[in-house]
C-alpha cells in the first residue's frame, strides 16, 4: 500500500533517527515532509493531507495534541501517529486501538508493530471520531504534554540606542521579519534578537498563540475574529489599528471563539 507521511518533531537528532528508520522498515512509505514543530506542521498538513502524521507530542508553541486537533477541518484524511516520552499516560489510552504511539527512543520491532497496525486499520476503516477527541483530551491533561518550565514574565527591547524593559501582559503581539523579532504594544515597536520559535518554547501557550508563521499574538489583546470565504482569518485587536491575518490552518485553533 502507497502511503504518504508528515513527520513533525523538534529535537533534530531523533527526526533524523525516525526518518532512517521509516527507510529501513517501511521503505514504501513516502515521506513528503519534515517539520521542527506545530506550526509549520499545520502549514504542511492543510497543504499536503498525507495518509499518516507522526507527532511528537510536546513541541514550542503549538503541541502536537492541537495539531491533531486540527485535523478534521484542515487534512480530515490523515491519521496519527503519536511520538512521546512519557510512556506513563500515552500507553493504556493508545492500546484501544484508536490511535497508535512510539516511545521515545523509538524501536525498530515498535515500529514494525505500528506499520502493521496502520495497515490492517487502513483496510478496515477509519477509527472513531469521538473516541480520537477523548483521548486527546485525556493527553492534553496528562504530565508532559506541555512544558514544566515557568512562562517568561518580562523580556528586554531595543528601541534605538535604548534597551527597555517590556512585560509580557502589555506585549500585542510579536512579528518574524528577517533577522529580527518585532514585539508590538501599545506604545509602539521594540526588536529583539530572539528568533519566533525560541519565544515560544518560554511564552505561556494559555495567553500567547501563533497564528501565522510569522506571527505570535497576544489573546488578551484580540477584540475579534473573523473569517472570509476563503477560510483565512484575521484578528482585530483592541488598541491598535493593524489587522493581523491569520494562516487558513491556523484557524482551526479558534474553533468556538
Amino acid at each position: 500500500m502507497q502511503l504518504d507521511a508528515l513527520i513533525a518533531e523538534d529535537e533534530d537528532l531523533l527526526r533524523q533517527s525516525l526518518v532512517a528508520q521509516l527507510g529501513r522498515l517501511w521503505p514504501e512509505l513516502r515521506l513528503v515532509a519534515e517539520c521542527e514543530d506545530g506550526a509549520s506542521a499545520l502549514e504542511r498538513l492543510a497543504e499536503l493531507k498525507p495518509d499518516l502524521a507522526f507527532l511528537d507530542i510536546r513541541m514550542p508553541g503549538i503541541s502536537g495534541i492541537e495539531v491533531a486537533r486540527a485535523l478534521p477541518e484542515i487534512s480530515p484524511r490523515t491519521q496519527v501517529v503519536f511520538v512521546t516520552a512519557y510512556d506513563q499516560y500515552a500507553i493504556d489510552a493508545f492500546e484501544q486501538g484508536a490511535m497508535d504511539y512510539l516511545l521515545k527512543p523509538v524501536s525498530d520491532e515498535r515500529l514494525l508493530a505500528t506499520r502493521e497496525r496502520i495497515l490492517s486499520r487502513m483496510q478496515l476503516g477509519r477509527p472513531d471520531n469521538a473516541m480520537l477527541e477523548q483521548l486527546l483530551q485525556r493527553l492534553g491533561q496528562a504530565p508532559g504534554a506541555h512544558s514544566n518550565a515557568p512562562p517568561l514574565a518580562w523580556i528586554t527591547a531595543s528601541n534605538g540606542r535604548d534597551t527597555q524593559l517590556i512585560m509580557l501582559e502589555d506585549v500585542m503581539y510579536f512579528r518574524a521579519d528577517s533577522k529580527y523579532t518585532t514585539v508590538v504594544t501599545e506604545a509602539g515597536e521594540s526588536l529583539l534578537r530572539t528568533p519566533l520559535r525560541e519565544l515560544l518554547e518560554v511564552l505561556d501557550p494559555q495567553k500567547f498563540r501563533q497564528i501565522h508563521r510569522s506571527t505570535i499574538v497576544n489573546m488578551k489583546a484580540v477584540a475579534a475574529v473573523s473569517r472570509d470565504d476563503t477560510g483565512r482569518g484575521q484578528l482585530r485587536l483592541k488598541q491598535r489599528p493593524e489587522v493581523l491575518n491569520v494562516s487558513q490552518p491556523f484557524m482551526s485553533l479558534f474553533r468556538g471563539m
